[in-house]
């Protein structure tokens, strides 16, 4: 048994940074969407809405009469914006900064799925870089069991057919799924090939690492 490789998410950063609070410590934890992971202090962060406040100011000052020195005060208040953006910034928090003028010091990152932290490669106080990854996320609601077939049954082999899986964890409780991938190539030592057979799981019934037989 693997989590369904859609359902998988990584949870990396876009700015340098510190974790100054850590919301979810260990892996096996179950998150939702939207639920904070961690906050991130960033000096980068900070000169960054610093700058667009700035800039905020320059295109306030700057005569509209004067087209071209309007047209770069506009230019830089876009790049400011674009600026934060790029870094996973709001528009909601871009323009509550504007509003207010209150620098935020830190970012939350937050799940950005429903799932099971199948990973964790950070703690408090880590310096961070762009790019690294921290969690690793994954939604179990579907997972994939991943069999070999031998090359003479590949032909009673379909996508779509229905498939019984018995796990030696639940003996007497077969669960049902269907074939969503059926691999290019054959091995040419076992003379078998992988197929892949989706599984609903809403219960978590099925946990990855778990080993099954199939039924075609």
């Amino acid at each position: 048994v693997v989590p369904a490789e859609p359902g998988l998410a990584d949870i990396t950063t876009k700015i340098d940074g510190f974790v100054e609070a850590l919301y979810v410590d260990a892996t096996g934890v179950t998150v939702r969407r939207g639920q904070p992971l961690l906050t991130l202090y960033s000096p980068m962060l900070v000169a960054g809405q610093e700058e667009l406040l700035a800039a905020l100011r320059l295109a306030a000052a700057v005569d509209s009469a004067d087209r071209e020195a309007w047209r770069n005060a506009r230019a830089l208040l876009d790049a400011a914006r674009r600026r934060l953006a790029y870094w996973d910034i709001s528009a909601d928090q871009i323009e509550r900064l504007e509003r207010t003028g209150e620098v935020t010091k830190t970012l939350a990152l937050k799940a950005p799925v429903d799932g099971v932290v199948l990973e964790k490669m950070v703690v408090a106080g880590q310096a961070v870089m762009p790019g690294m990854k921290l969690y690793r996320i994954a939604d179990l609601r579907t997972v994939w069991i991943e069999g070999a077939v031998f090359e003479q049954d590949l032909a009673l082999i379909r996508l779509g057919a229905p498939v019984r899986a018995e796990l030696a964890a639940y003996p007497g409780r077969p669960v049902n799924g269907r074939v969503s991938f059926v691999w290019p190539t054959v091995d040419e030592q076992s003379r078998s090939a992988r197929v892949r057979v989706a599984f609903p799981n809403p219960g978590g019934l099925l946990k990855p690492g778990m080993y099954a037989t199939l039924f075609f």
